[in-house]
């Protein structure tokens, strides 16, 4: 019984290291393309607010994948397992192409797919809280981007304040890009490392029968195993998405890292505690990002560059490949009689 019970957590861990490096971008592209923070120090600092931001804030979200989508009792250890191995390989892939994909997407397609199969999907859940609010916060993350571009940013910009050396060399501000950075590592993990947490403390609870009462001791424990892996994939994998996203979409001053890492942040901690929601920073993120480029560049000049046309195939087609991935393993694994319902 304890190898088959330890798989998820493995598997947990490879995925959280996969996760380190997709969300390492939207936490620190902003500083890094600000030229603020040397990539040497990056993942231990992402790593250790991450860890502090799934133990405050990441109760919510767990349970939303741990119970929201499916059915509590399909969640053993063989389909946890499909479910972690899916979205796993598909953020493998969008690693290799350097491209920050939204973990929360490809686990919730993860997720859906055995509910699919078993009848046991809450739309309710999908459709009138998780899907809206995928659409919606990048969105709105692009708007008030562009908004405050065009008529703050612009503005202070045209009268030298943005190009002043005094104002950009000055401690205050390089001081605030890195905190806002943090707060973006942290809002990380009040929100991502329920992907892999969620399904582990429900597994958990099933497996060794555990009441719900305990549910958010199972879930810390999870949590100590799982949020350390995330500065693991963050020195294996994030240089070359922050590379991607803080370098090659826009060139960034340091007042414009701020405002987007504070948006970016906000808007993602605003969805993991007042609806649980897992949903997507790096989509969260790039909006702000390509609103920013806007008001700088224009619509035409920003939507030519190759890397945000990157982003975009990635972000359909990933989330599809764990959906696919998991639907085939879950069928699979009925087939053989592994999975008892």
């Amino acid at each position: 019984m304890l190898i088959p019970f330890l798989i998820p957590f493995i598997i947990a861990i490879f995925l959280a290291i996969n996760m380190g490096g997709s969300g390492t971008a939207p936490a620190f592209s902003a500083a890094y393309g600000a030229n603020i923070i040397r990539k040497a120090l990056i993942p231990g600092m992402f790593g250790i607010m991450v860890f502090i931001g799934a133990i405050v804030g990441g109760k919510e979200t767990a349970k939303t994948v741990g119970k929201g989508l499916l059915d509590p009792a399909l969640m053993d250890y063989i389909i946890v397992s499909i479910i972690l191995l899916s979205v796993a390989i598909s953020l493998l892939i969008a690693n290799l192409f350097g491209i920050p994909q939204s973990t929360s997407q490809a686990t919730v397609m993860s997720v859906i797919a055995p509910a699919v199969y078993f009848h046991s999907l809450n739309t309710n859940k999908l459709f009138f809280e998780i899907l809206p609010t995928w659409f919606i916060m990048p969105i709105i993350s692009f708007v008030l981007a562009f908004l405050i571009g065009k008529y703050i940013y612009k503005p202070i910009r045209k009268r030298g304040y943005t190009i002043s050396k005094k104002v950009n060399e000055s401690y205050v501000l390089k001081g605030l890009i890195v905190l806002m950075s943090l707060y973006v590592a942290f809002s990380i993990g009040t929100n991502n490392v329920a992907n892999a947490v969620g399904p582990l403390a429900t597994m958990a609870s099933n497996e060794l029968n555990i009441a719900d009462k305990h549910f958010v001791h199972l879930m810390i424990l999870a949590t100590l195993i799982v949020a350390p892996s995330f500065g693991i994939g963050s020195s294996f994998f994030g240089h070359k998405v922050v590379k991607n996203t803080g370098k090659e979409i826009v060139l960034f001053g340091r007042i414009e890292a701020v405002i987007i890492a504070f948006l970016s942040a906000s808007l993602l901690l605003t969805a993991s505690l007042i609806k649980g929601v897992p949903t997507s920073l790096v989509q969260i993120n790039v909006g702000a990002i390509i609103g920013i480029g806007v008001a700088k560049l224009g619509f035409k000049n920003i939507f030519r560059k190759t890397e945000v046309n990157r982003f975009f195939v990635m972000w359909i087609f990933a989330p599809l490949i764990a959906f696919f991935i998991s639907l085939v393993l879950t069928y699979f694994a009925d087939e053989i009689n592994l999975i008892n319902v």
